[in-house]
């Protein structure tokens, strides 16, 4: 058995309280509290229970109930949080039930969907959880039937001493377990006993999602409710200027039009507070098709923005971001990015004496690559619910992010945080842009402003036009080759607008004894923001398409000349700063080789291969492609990861299938270009997404099996298929794809789409 450390039960169990129904309530403090929404959840608890910060409960019919922190996009981790209670707890899976907690800012450690760290995060907490209740239980049983704790055991919700053949439910002993002091210590399971975990689950929330039930912020009402739209600058470097209410107060239903500024004037924003224009129209009315044909209607003057800026508290880093001025091209934007490429950049990493070993080399291999802005384009336009009075604010919507935007709606509502509760609504997709819950204020203010609840809903286009984006991007590698043909030095330099996206010490750093990491930054006014694996999206595919580049010059199958470098860097490695396992990396490389039968091509199928490290994880990627009716078609893809210990496997396979179509449909069309500030595409006529159709037609993902805690799953499939496609189409097609998207080059060959 494996201790759990007693900081952490410390930190964690903050409170027992018995139920007077019966049962107990454990609270832990990552946990926020929230009442019961479901019929079934009422009939199942105790008719009497404590809301509280965090907690577990326990009924007196051995119901177990977890309130799960993290908001929901789809990463199913209010399936896979309680599934690693329950295994800990040693509970019937049936037995147990997850809501969604609302946001309470005084009593909160993590409330965020992000990064691929939910279950990394929640591992030990959750665990530490069930078997500090396990054990209350255990020495509950202990002091009723007079025996020594030790002696007794669990299963699926019973508690057993088989010598003096007693056995009760977990339900009977819950009200005096709840009388119990906090163990110091409990013991965790060991790997090999885990009944749930590694056992895959159904969504617990599947029933609702295919019958339709409520479940998003859009879908919210309330007697009483306004609706609201807003009307934003159509370009990036514009403001408001002036706009004629009165031409749409007349029309039917149009309650009230007025200008709201998201943000005061000296406050400083947190590192998630961005919005891409402070000041807007609003236009409230009795329903949203009134609002919307007033939208259409409405008068509203534009002028160019100067240049500005504001102070940020980047997690304790203060700094000042500038806003420059101008109406911004993507031309403009390829010419500039070409030019900062061509000059000496910021030094990241430098080992050995790269300079001189370029100077030496027999043959120099260079490419550069780049990458368009993207927009986040989630199923679920932007919205929010908000009802604000003078002495306090309900907000619901969907947010990635509730601690940090309760300071900017405090600030901004004239509020004490524990004045304005947040309740946190399933989203409809995030990948990063509901990090940004700019709307929620927005709504707020509107709702201040009228004095009434309302729903402020953006339209796709206002989705999709007013940012967040994932930048753009160019990055130069060049690798020197001696007469040998060996590799003698490696060079990356890479930028983007407004960000560098290179992580100087990951592979192939350490690798290769002289390297050189350069980055530089272009600034501009165009609003960006994390978008799935935020900067290894893209150079997770220049990269590897630069590898399989030069293991063609050097003459060498692209998995094996990986893991000669990945040997290299696990046996003798180059610094000190390597934040990888070279290990775990060539791990999957050879598990995809295996998988995939790599050595075994099939007919007609061209397939390229690509691996890459980040959220903690290990990913490796080999896409097939065939040319039918002289148009590529995915066949397959095979990945393989390593995550640690997968808890639901059914659920991270399907989260490694939608980053990889994700992925597949970015590649070949993702793309928003911009013509004097605005945005080129403002809807999915123009913005080419992914069809069903043009998926992969069958995706195999393969878990290394290993007892390692949990890593990141939600973004690490994403980045590495983006260079399996570019290589795959390279062997299918001849000719290399350095530009996002690929589809322009592909029509060049005469390939269809």
């Amino acid at each position: 058995m494996k201790l759990a450390n007693k900081h952490i039960n410390r930190r964690s169990f903050l409170k027992v309280s018995a139920l007077a129904g019966g049962g107990m309530v454990l609270s832990f403090s990552w946990l926020a509290g929230c009442k019961p929404t479901t019929e079934e959840e009422l009939l199942a608890m105790p008719k009497e229970w404590f809301e509280m910060n965090s907690y577990i409960k326990i009924g007196e019919n051995g119901t177990v109930t977890l309130f799960s922190p993290n908001p929901e996009f789809g990463s199913n981790v209010k399936t896979s949080m309680p599934m690693i209670l329950a295994d800990e707890l040693d509970i019937d899976w049936k037995k147990v039930m997850v809501e969604q907690a609302d946001f309470f800012p005084a009593r909160y450690d993590r409330q965020f969907t992000g990064g691929s760290q939910g279950i990394r995060q929640g591992w030990t907490p959750l665990r530490t959880a069930g078997a500090t209740a396990r054990q209350m239980l255990v020495n509950a049983a202990a002091q009723t039937w007079q025996v020594p704790a030790e002696e007794i055991t669990t299963e699926a919700g019973n508690i057993i001493h088989k010598a003096r053949n007693k056995k009760a439910g977990y339900g009977e002993m819950a009200s005096l377990a709840s009388t119990m002091p906090v163990p110091e210590e409990v013991k965790l399971k060991e790997i090999k006993d885990f009944k749930i975990i590694g056992n895959s689950k159904k969504n617990v929330e599947g029933q609702k999602i295919v019958t339709g039930k409520p479940l998003f912020a859009i879908d919210h009402k309330v007697d009483g409710m306004l609706y609201a739209v807003i009307v934003h600058p159509p370009g990036f470097g514009m403001k408001l200027k002036a706009f004629d209410g009165a031409s749409v107060k007349s029309m039917p239903g149009v309650k009230d039009v007025f200008s709201i500024k998201v943000f005061n004037n000296d406050y400083e924003r947190n590192f998630f507070d961005t919005a891409t224009f402070d000041e807007m129209v609003a236009i409230v009315g009795n329903s949203t098709w009134e609002v919307l044909n007033a939208k259409k209607a409405l008068k509203v003057d534009w002028e160019k923005a100067p240049e500005s800026s504001f102070a940020v508290d980047a997690r304790g880093n203060k700094i000042t971001i500038k806003v420059p001025a101008g109406l911004e091209n993507s031309a403009d934007h390829k010419a500039k990015m070409t030019e900062y490429s061509q000059k000496p950049g910021n030094i990241l990493r430098r080992d050995g004496d790269p300079e001189a070993a370029f100077k030496k080399a027999a043959k120099i291999i260079e490419s550069t690559y780049t990458a368009p802005f993207l927009a986040h384009n989630t199923m679920e336009p932007l919205n929010c619910f908000a009802h604000v009075t003078a002495d306090q604010a309900v907000i619901y919507g969907p947010t990635q992010a509730p601690e940090f935007i309760i300071g900017t709606l405090s600030n901004r509502l004239g509020l004490p945080k524990e004045k304005i509760q947040i309740n946190l609504a399933r989203m409809g997709g995030g990948f990063g842009r509901r990090a940004y819950s700019h709307q929620m204020v927005e709504a707020a203010l509107i709702s201040q402003k009228v004095n009434a609840p309302i729903k402020m809903t953006y339209t796709r286009e206002d989705d999709m036009t007013s940012g967040v984006y994932r930048p753009t991007y160019s990055a130069t590698y060049r690798a020197a080759l001696d007469e040998n043909n060996n590799l003698t030095a490696f060079h990356v330099k890479a930028g983007g607008i407004p960000e560098t996206p290179i992580a100087p010490n990951r592979f192939p750093a350490g690798a290769i004894d002289n390297y050189l990491a350069e980055g530089w930054e272009i600034n501009s006014n165009i609003t960006i923001g994390a978008f799935r694996a935020p900067r290894s999206n893209f150079i997770a595919s220049a990269e590897q398409s630069f590898l399989d580049e030069l293991a063609e010059e050097m003459g060498k199958d692209p998995i094996a000349f990986r893991l000669e470098l990945l040997d290299r860097a696990k046996t003798n490695p180059v610094g000190e700063k390597n934040d990888y396992d070279a290990a775990r990396y060539a791990g999957v490389l050879e598990l995809v080789r295996e998988k995939s039968n790599w050595n075994t091509p099939e007919p007609n199928v061209h397939r390229g291969v690509s691996a890459y490290f980040c959220h903690n994880s290990y990913v490796a990627e080999v896409l097939g492609i065939e040319i039918q009716n002289n148009k590529p078609v995915v066949k397959n893809v095979i990945a393989a990861v390593d995550c640690g210990i997968v808890v639901n496997p059914d659920a991270a396979a399907n989260m490694g299938e939608g980053a990889i179509v994700d992925g597949i449909g970015n590649a070949f069309f993702g793309e928003l270009s911009f013509k004097d500030g605005i945005p080129e595409k403002s809807n999915f006529d123009k913005y080419r997404m992914i069809r069903q159709m043009e998926s992969p037609k069958s995706i195999e993902v393969h878990f290394v099996k290993n007892d390692i805690d949990p890593t990141g799953l939600g973004e690490p499939l994403f980045p590495p298929v983006f260079a399996a496609l570019a290589n795959s189409l390279y062997k299918a097609t001849g000719i290399r794809y350095y530009d996002q998207p690929f589809h322009p080059q592909m029509e060049l060959k005469g390939l269809n789409m």
